[in-house]
């Protein structure tokens, strides 16, 4: 082996470890710009939790915007430390609605539509294994359509979505998104959780 060979050889290692350690670093420096940057992240940043926010066709402050012109949406951070949430809502007509919801590292949890649900209503309660131990003893007459869905963890988020084919479901698609609810679980007979 040339001498010549050699040294490009440990100059090509030499400067493969050097890029290497640069790249690491830049990573490494970089990451607590994109940290913040996740889903249920903008979904906080939307405004107060257990409420549901409607998207626009542009990014808002947090830089969450509906993907779809005929798909209206709004979202929900929900936190289940105190009590189970419920996420509600009558159909006045819209052709179709999706819920989808997620953990707290955008996991998909549960998701659910009109033609699987009761009714064509929308009626989530959300409860951690405990809340929902608790209530399957005592779940109260009002809720038993409810489907019950039980997260493995406390905060999360849901993302509901409105079919509006035409300007004639915008009315309702509107009506549909701005009555749906995404509040605290409670009803009278309710132990501490």
């Amino acid at each position: 082996m040339s001498r010549r060979f050699a040294f490009h050889l440990v100059l090509a290692v030499l400067v493969g470890v050097v890029g290497a350690a640069l790249l690491h670093l830049i990573i490494v420096l970089l990451l607590p710009q994109f940290s913040d940057r996740d889903a249920y992240t903008r979904v906080l940043a939307e405004g107060e939790v257990q409420r549901f926010w409607r998207l626009g066709e542009k990014p808002d402050k947090a830089g969450l915007a509906k993907d779809d012109p005929y798909l209206e949406t709004a979202v929900c951070a929900f936190d289940l430390s105190e009590s189970p949430a419920r996420i509600a809502g009558a159909n006045p007509g819209i052709p179709f609605w999706s819920l989808a919801v997620y953990d707290s590292g955008s996991n998909e949890v549960f998701s659910i539509n009109d033609r699987t649900s009761v009714a064509g209503a929308l009626d989530v309660v959300l409860a951690t294994p405990m809340q929902m131990t608790q209530l399957r003893k005592t779940l109260p007459t009002g809720a038993t359509q409810s489907i019950l869905v039980e997260s493995q963890t406390s905060d999360g988020y849901v993302v509901l979505r409105a079919l509006a084919p035409g300007r004639s479901f915008a009315e309702s698609v509107s009506e549909f998104l701005d009555k749906a609810t995404c509040a605290p679980f409670e009803w009278r007979s309710r132990s501490r959780f």
